[in-house]
């Protein structure tokens, strides 16, 4: 006798709380969505940590209303009960001839054992899961992987261990790198993991039973069977704050965490968006580039964070690539281009574009010089030495273009070289590139998450400048974070830091600024509410705030900065300017 339940239910057989063996014995549990009739189906599998049994609406009330509000079309064709946070709806991926195999990861919702997010033991069991999946009697023997966030960060991990099966990965916005993309930013301690960590895995580990929330699929729990005391939850969970707090360089904790790209060689599409900055954007186009596979493709678009993943236009993009990989269709990806760009103009209008490459092959990289007599950005650098100091933990100061002359469009990523010194043994750097109207209102985006974010966001801490050699590009510099280099108080240093990518057409008239600051960018329009599961006031950067005062003691950086300029102190910003075609 199996220990799960199998029905046929809406037009699909479901399978509940399958369980699948780990190579330790333990047992994770899974749902299978899959063809009624099916006897060679290929799989989509996701594997993470929100639960299988908890419906979108009820983890994420916000998101979902206000999705299926501004996008009908999201809803349209399923009941939606099966919907849940960030992975396929598999209503609307059955009658395609897939099977939707949904895990809950090691620890949480329906599956027993230490809960320790993106460690090497759960980069294992996917690989397991991905094996296993793919020697049921209903699978042709190929999986994808499709996700978004967790669902995609994991599958660079696991596509770096080449599990035999795996036959193509979608990664929608998915950050790469633990240390660079989430934990800290430029050697910055980012608040965002205890935020995520304690509102979206905490309230899902295993093992909450009655305390946690009830399926509106089954009535049953999503965190049980079981309902263990307090302190058995504690000691089956890793201290995932306490970890990242306790490696503030780059160490063998983030390493094991980091997956080696030159490994993945599946066939790969990364699918980041433009407002991503803090998470994920920058791990979809490092992850893109350093991939070694000869069959990746890169797409970038707009708007909330989970919203395109589920509209037409990222649905049918998915099923287009999965179909030609896992199910062998002449449908037209042979032809795709290898970059498809959703570009941005002001007042979120975005125009569909395909490339060749990432960086684009005719970026025209364009340095503009800091002036501080002027407080400007200029074609050329100053002729006189010069200064300008602020205090740390201030807004900094703001450097600006005049007017446009022409239409101008920035895509791709950015840098800055600052020569840099302050009254202590260290300073942090927050780096905004900013868009202003005629009329000096600043022009900003819906991010992934905030709805007033910036053009562009860099930053680094300035005892962390060293950079590694090998890997720096001259449009992205990449810092080792593996040693403190302190500052001597008063003595300038070089710095090169790293922007994230970006794009925006900018008009005529329109002005560009970088502003050089000791504390994170603030929206000057104000702030706006959060959202229920992200109790926050946004104040242009989301959750991605570094403001915890044992990263940032005010007698280190909240002294004064200086910036110099003249003869071999040339700061400038470098963008990659775009013709047209």
């Amino acid at each position: 006798m199996s220990d799960f339940k199998s029905e046929v239910r809406d037009g699909m057989r479901i399978e509940w709380d399958v369980p699948i063996e780990m190579d330790d014995g333990l047992l994770v549990r899974a749902d299978i969505f899959r063809p009624v009739d099916s006897g060679n189906c290929p799989a989509i599998v996701t594997y993470g940590p929100y639960a299988k049994w908890l419906w979108f609406g009820d983890a994420y009330p916000d998101q979902w209303e206000n999705m299926i509000a501004r996008h009908p079309e999201v809803p349209e064709g399923s009941s939606n009960k099966y919907q849940s946070w960030e992975v396929v709806d598999p209503e609307q991926w059955v009658p395609d001839g897939y099977a939707c195999v949904r895990v809950d990861s090691r620890g949480s919702g329906r599956s027993p054992g230490y809960m320790n997010p993106f460690s090497a033991r759960e980069a294992k069991d996917f690989y397991d899961c991905i094996e296993w999946t793919a020697a049921q009697s209903w699978c042709n023997g190929k999986v994808g992987l499709n996700g978004i966030s967790y669902y995609a960060m994991n599958q660079w991990q696991v596509a770096a261990l080449q599990p035999p099966h795996l036959a193509a990965i979608c990664v929608w916005e998915g950050a790469c790198d633990q240390y660079r993309d989430m934990g800290y930013h430029g050697g910055i301690f980012s608040e965002m993991p205890i935020t995520w960590y304690n509102n979206s895995v905490i309230p899902r580990q295993h093992g909450l039973g009655t305390r946690g929330f009830r399926s509106r699929l089954n009535g049953d729990w999503i965190s049980g069977p079981e309902t263990l005391a307090e302190e058995e939850l504690g000691a089956n969970r890793c201290d995932f704050i306490g970890d990242h707090q306790g490696h503030p360089l780059q160490d063998k904790y983030w390493d094991t965490r980091r997956p080696d790209l030159s490994k993945i060689t599946v066939p790969l599409l990364s699918a980041g968006n433009w407002g991503g900055h803090g998470l994920h954007l920058r791990g979809n186009v490092e992850g893109y580039y350093g991939a070694a596979s000869s069959e990746k493709w890169l797409e970038i678009h707009g708007l909330e964070h989970w919203t395109h993943f589920y509209t037409d236009y990222g649905a049918s993009l998915q099923k287009k690539f999965f179909g030609h990989f896992l199910k062998g269709e002449d449908n037209g990806w042979k032809e795709q281009p290898r970059v498809q760009l959703q570009i941005r103009h002001p007042d979120e209008k975005y125009i569909q574009r395909t490339e060749d490459e990432w960086p684009l092959a005719r970026t025209q990289w364009t340095k503009f010089y800091l002036n501080p007599e002027s407080f400007t950005l200029d074609s050329k650098p100053p002729e006189k030495n010069g200064s300008i100091s602020y205090r740390g933990f201030s807004d900094g100061v703001t450097f600006m273009t005049p007017p446009l002359q022409n239409e101008t469009e920035i895509t791709g990523p950015m840098a800055s070289k600052l020569f840099v010194s302050s009254e202590t043994e260290d300073t942090d750097l927050f780096l905004v590139v900013r868009v202003f109207k005629p009329d000096m209102k600043e022009v900003t985006f819906h991010g992934a998450v905030d709805p007033n974010k910036p053009v562009g966001l860099g930053w680094l801490r300035a005892s962390q400048r060293k950079l590694d050699e090998k890997r720096s590009l001259p449009f992205r510099p990449y810092h080792t974070h593996d040693e403190i280099q302190p500052l001597t108080p008063g003595e300038a240093v070089e710095l090169d830091i790293e922007i994230w990518p970006t794009c925006i057409v900018i008009p005529a008239g329109y002005r560009i600024g970088l502003s050089v600051r000791g504390k994170d960018y603030k929206f000057p329009g104000g702030s706006a509410s959060g959202l229920k599961n992200l109790p926050l006031r946004f104040t242009g950067v989301g959750p991605y705030r570094h403001v915890e005062p044992v990263n940032r003691p005010a007698d280190v950086f909240g002294g004064e900065v200086t910036l110099h300029f003249g003869a071999g102190q040339q700061s400038y910003l470098l963008l990659p300017v775009i013709p047209q075609k």
